[in-house]
């Protein structure tokens, strides 16, 4: 690929960056207006409970196994996990020495999990009534921590591996892969009865403007040499 050809391919993922912000960003405020007025409870209650036999709400369709492999894979969007995450990859950046891209990736997350508490505390939606939970809930419901977080860190992540390779295969597959772990972590938020899909697509939304924005700061301070660019 000639430089210009580069070039212009980081035009296009500059300006599909871009509408991707505007989309997440009134994807949020359109959702937040809407729940807040409560306009999408009734349908939120309406998928919690089709998830639950008729019969005995506190059982969850499909496999007796399954909610017990929902809970493991709920877990992808825990503090803990997203936390060895990200130390995993701070580490990985120390070991190669790009310590200011070490930096701006620990800001970038720990930011997004800052927001993610304001968000909460913000809108206080109390969580699923008309189901019993079947996992652990401490915090309020909107935005779901678990989505917002896991697409923060998973395509901050995504990103950041993306950098290992020039094929477009590869980067593409990592890209498939941190965009499916941050919806499995959300969708199963969901059929446990900790949230409602609109708590779960908001933390999408916002989560996934927070990391296409830290994703274009980086690519300017790396133009600014302020950021380790590829070695």
């Amino acid at each position: 690929m000639t430089l210009i050809e580069r070039l212009r391919l980081r035009e296009v993922g500059v300006l599909l960056a871009l509408l991707a912000i505007t989309v997440g960003a009134w994807a949020f405020i359109k959702l937040a207006s809407e729940v807040a007025e409560g306009d999408t409870q009734s349908f939120d209650e309406w998928v919690v409970r089709s998830m639950r036999h008729a019969d005995d709400p506190a059982t969850a369709i499909g496999s007796p196994e399954l909610p017990e492999i929902a809970r493991d894979i709920t877990a992808l969007g825990s503090v803990a996990v997203l936390a060895l995450m990200t130390v995993a990859a701070a580490g990985y950046l120390l070991v190669r020495r790009q310590y200011r891209a070490m930096w701006f990736t620990l800001i970038a997350t720990i930011s997004g999990a800052i927001l993610s508490t304001i968000l909460k505390a913000s809108f206080d939606r109390e969580r699923p009534s008309v189901v019993p939970h079947l996992t652990e809930t401490m915090s309020s419901s909107f935005p779901s921590g678990h989505s917002m977080l896991s697409a923060v860190v998973y395509l901050t992540l995504g990103t950041l591996l993306m950098r290992l390779t020039r094929n477009r295969g590869g980067k593409v597959y990592i890209l498939m892969i941190a965009i499916a772990l941050a919806m499995m972590g959300g969708l199963t938020r969901v059929y446990l009865g900790g949230h409602y899909p609109t708590d779960v697509i908001a933390g999408w939304a916002a989560g996934l403007t927070w990391a296409v924005l830290c994703w274009l700061t980086e690519l300017y301070l790396q133009r600014r040499g302020a950021v380790e660019t590829e070695q």
